[in-house]
């Protein structure tokens, strides 16, 4: 019996003293297929991680007018790695650019901005143990913002 418990604190060593070694944790995540990039987000460390969320951008610098808003079709998709049980997070195609139809005088001058995926931002959750490790076709890039909720939960009131 205690061979098993130390057999199993050992392991539980090897999987924490992974987590310090960012070379050593992307052994779990495959190498980008061709045609993708690969983008790796090491989160620091927070004192309460279930305060905090983590917006993924993915995008790419485009040029367009100034008086639409333009999006990418597309998400990102969820995976498992199995063996290993980390999430893998992919997109596998950046879709066709999509906008709203306000007429602009073709004189004005373009400007290059950040068109991202369409849609509502996804909060995934906040793990610094582990890399976000993000697949996304070569032509895209990853921006990522950090969200923290308040300590303390508002009382709605009884209607």
């Amino acid at each position: 019996m205690k061979s098993v418990a130390l057999s199993f604190a050992l392991s539980l060593i090897a999987c924490f003293s992974m987590v310090r070694f960012p070379s050593d944790q992307l052994k779990a995540f495959p190498k980008a297929a061709e045609g993708t990039k690969r983008f790796v987000i090491q989160l620091p460390e927070q004192e309460n991680e279930t305060d905090f969320r983590v917006e993924l951008q993915v995008g790419k610098m485009v040029e367009t007018d100034s008086a639409n808003r333009y999006f990418f079709s597309g998400k990102i998709e969820e995976e498992t790695i199995i063996g290993w049980g980390f999430p893998k997070y992919i997109v596998r195609e950046l879709g066709p650019m999509a906008g709203t139809l306000i007429g602009v005088d073709p004189s004005v001058p373009k400007v290059t901005r950040w068109i991202t995926l369409g849609g509502e931002p996804k909060l995934w959750r906040y793990n610094s143990k582990i890399p976000l490790v993000i697949y996304v076709p070569k032509e895209a890039e990853v921006r990522f913002r950090i969200w923290r909720s308040d300590a303390e939960a508002s009382i709605a009131d009884e209607g």
